[in-house]
């Protein structure tokens, strides 16, 4: 059979353990090409450091039956929760991977193949039922299903179950993947996974406790992109900054990664914003009517990490007050009214969720927008990145110049105001920034990034804030909150106003 190489598009849903009825109620009305149903047996090789790994190099050899196949997969890219890597086969006549039949090319630069191969060792197995059925869409295309189950396992004893199903466009058009996609999807029950078999077994084999949380970084643009492909970047930063913190969610109750899913559908909103002189508004509408949605059911997240500082290392931040205690009391039970883990995970896993990443998938894959371009868009959309970026910066920059400009007297309302502006502004910035010299560019945001920061810190003032109001507080201690309050007010006020004369002496780093 010889070694050849592919390049799969497909999409992978981690699913419950009884999800093989829905998927038999689905495929009723389709026409079904093929059906059959096997089991796998795959040996995961790598050497004792790990140096496949550290190259986003996977090698397997699968067992069909009586026939072993070895597959090299090397790092691939993952669009929107779509898959594309390529891969190298070559059939074998034992378990034991056989390097020489892999094309030189294949390989990064400089690897001593000999050396590897001496030391490969067996990691972990997936063993598993996958039934596949090749079906007919209605528009011609042909879609392969496959569900898996089975488990993982390592050398000494580590286990992951196997639930999963995955989607790849066998020929036609990539929409047809969505459309058996959204209904497999109608009664939740799903998710997108970027996590593959391969990726739950190294975790098994080196005790992996799970991902960190990440701050949201710049998106990666270049001066060699045009203003399309700059979107186009901007959105899949964003929607892989989701994805992975979707599975640290789902891995472990850490709060903060909601909060960084939130930063990433604003960095969404954001680009549809910033690009939106181009791309016009009808082509997005459901987009942005689903992920205004989606905010509002995460929105309780600020509230929840305001209380979680608060209540931080025993309630130190009320340490002055006389009734810090009954405080901290109000506080953990408002935190106890916050939505559940198991009503998020519900949410993750429901069909209206599940459908919102899948057609924000599709339509950067599928470049959704462009139907609803006009020539002048098209051209100015292909144009290189860099002029669009002045302008977009400039004009947000005088927006930050009319509302912080140092006459301004701006009270804690005001700020409260103008915390989403700051904010679409930075995510702007985020979108860009990446095109200019990062020391200028990190000392210019600086001073507004404090400024934003203040603005959390007034946040923080309101649960207490709330309060300071109750009833059941006596007299001096209802007077002593509110003049703390106050006192914090101030000195938060004066910080401010100094973020912002610094912030307006700095010299735009896109001018220079």
């Amino acid at each position: 059979m010889g070694t050849f190489m592919e390049t799969e598009i497909e999409l992978k849903f981690f699913v419950s353990s009884d999800f093989s009825r829905q998927i038999r109620d689905k495929i009723t009305d389709l026409k079904v090409l093929q059906q059959r149903q096997r089991d796998l047996g795959n040996i995961y090789y790598d050497t004792p450091d790990y140096l496949l790994r550290s190259h986003d190099i996977g090698l397997r050899v699968r067992r069909y039956d009586d026939v072993f196949v070895q597959t090299l997969k090397t790092a691939g890219r993952v669009v929107a929760g779509l898959h594309q890597r390529p891969e190298y086969n070559a059939e074998l006549d034992s378990p034991v991977p056989d390097l020489s039949l892999i094309p030189a090319d294949a390989w990064p630069e400089g690897l001593d193949i000999e050396a590897l191969s001496a030391n490969l060792n067996p990691l972990f197995s997936t063993d598993f039922e996958r039934q596949q059925w090749l079906l007919a869409m209605p528009d011609g295309s042909q879609v392969e299903l496959a569900y898996d189950s089975g488990e993982v396992t390592t050398e000494d004893g580590g286990y992951d179950p196997i639930c999963e199903v995955e989607l790849e466009l066998k020929s036609g058009q990539t929409d047809a993947l969505f459309v058996l996609a959204r209904e497999l999807a109608e009664n939740g029950g799903l998710r997108l996974g970027n996590l593959s078999k391969a990726a739950r077994g190294y975790r098994l084999a080196t005790g992996y406790e799970g991902d960190p949380v990440k701050p949201l970084t710049m998106v990666g643009v270049n001066g060699q992109m045009s203003v399309d492909q700059s979107f186009v970047k901007a959105l899949e930063h964003a929607l892989d900054h989701w994805h992975y913190h979707e599975q640290v969610y789902v891995e472990r109750p850490e709060q903060e990664a909601i909060f960084e899913m939130c930063n990433a559908v604003s960095l969404i909103r954001q680009a549809l914003v910033l690009y939106g002189g181009l791309i016009p508004r009808r082509a997005s509408a459901l987009l942005r009517q689903e992920l205004q949605w989606l905010e509002g059911e995460l929105d309780w997240v600020y509230e929840g990490r305001a209380i979680e500082r608060l209540l931080d290392d025993k309630g130190h931040f009320l340490r002055k007050l006389n009734a810090q205690k009954p405080l901290m009391a109000k506080l953990s039970d408002r935190y106890d009214e916050l939505p559940e883990r198991a009503e998020v995970l519900e949410l993750l896993h429901s069909s209206r969720y599940c459908n919102l990443l899948l057609d924000l998938s599709r339509w950067i894959l599928t470049r959704g927008w462009q139907p609803f371009l006009d020539d002048k868009a098209r051209e100015k959309l292909g144009e290189p990145i860099r002029q669009f970026a002045n302008r977009s910066l400039a004009q947000s920059w005088d927006e930050l110049l009319t509302v912080f400009a140092e006459g301004n007297e701006l009270d804690r309302f005001a700020y409260l105001d103008q915390q989403p502006r700051l904010t679409r502004n930075l995510m702007s910035g985020c979108c860009v920034a990446a095109l200019y010299d990062s020391e200028e560019r990190e000392t210019f945001r600086l001073p507004w990034l404090d400024l934003l920061q203040g603005i959390e810190d007034f946040q923080l003032l309101e649960p207490v804030r709330k309060l300071a109001d109750d009833e059941d507080l006596e007299e001096e201690d209802r007077a002593q909150i509110e003049k703390w309050l106050s006192r914090k007010e101030e000195s938060l006020l004066h910080a401010m106003m100094q973020s912002r004369q610094i912030g307006l002496t700095l010299d735009p780093y896109w001018d220079i």
